[in-house]
């Protein structure tokens, strides 16, 4: 259920930023947001099943700041179509014995906070982003870095983006959320320590401005897991498809 939610928020503060949100803030002098969606994802941790999951959003768009539901971001620079940001981003990624029998008798892995830098280039309808997100809790000590390209097409009220994304994963990040300990070993858990993964995900979004006076989006996303994850004892997919659609308006 965690994991899901943080794909939700992810989900909806992507549509909240590029393209599509410029045209629907052009549209309104206001810059806060409010809205609603709801998602279905398929986990690859053994025992979860398909889950559909309601949630609400707001958010603050400004010139520098910009803040939805629990993901922050402040741009520190502006060059051209070049822009720096520092992100504050929280990771729901945590789980304990109550999410899955796969869990029973695991230590809780914790939810986390994760801060870093993000750099956005964009040159017409094509968008670049890089970000380094740490672990500043201290709970995985780990790291992602991740890098995505996107292109949008605009089709009178109807804005098309096609999406690919890489995502690494460090050594102690796979090994905390997938690894499994000595004294966590029982008849379907062997030791297990992860290394560093490379997380592949291809997406398609569908957005317009053209229901109830907002944004209507409608996101999909696949994502293939690298072997250092699938090889994990505690996981049965090697790739994870997920649904959402979202609804953000202006106050």
């Amino acid at each position: 259920m965690k994991k899901l939610q943080s794909l939700l928020i992810a989900t909806a503060l992507t549509a909240t930023s590029s393209t599509v949100l410029a045209a629907q803030s052009s549209e309104s002098k206001s810059p806060y947001l409010y809205g609603v969606g709801v998602a279905v994802k398929k986990e690859i941790y053994k025992g979860y099943s398909s889950r559909t999951v309601p949630l609400p959003l707001i958010g603050y768009r400004g010139e520098k700041l910009n803040v939805f539901g629990p993901f922050v971001s402040y741009k520190v620079t502006n060059v051209d179509d070049l822009s720096i940001s520092v992100q504050l981003s929280p990771r729901f990624q945590g789980f304990d014995d109550s999410d899955s029998d796969i869990f029973e008798g695991m230590d809780k892995r914790k939810d986390s906070l994760d801060a870093g830098l993000g750099l956005d280039y964009k040159q017409g309808d094509w968008q670049f982003q890089l970000s380094s997100l740490f672990d500043v809790l201290g709970n995985s000590k780990g790291y992602e870095l991740k890098s995505g390209v996107s292109y949008t097409q605009r089709y009178g009220p109807v804005f098309i983006k096609p999406s690919a994304s890489l995502s690494y994963l460090d050594s102690k990040h796979v090994d905390y959320y997938y690894g499994v300990k000595m004294n966590e070993i029982n008849e379907f858990r062997s030791v297990y320590e992860g290394d560093s993964a490379l997380n592949t995900t291809a997406g398609l979004s569908i957005a317009t401005p053209i229901f109830f006076g907002g944004m209507t989006r409608a996101t999909l996303e696949y994502t293939w897991y690298d072997d250092p994850i699938t090889d994990s004892p505690i996981v049965e997919e090697d790739t994870s498809l997920s649904f959402g659609v979202f609804f953000t308006k202006h106050f």
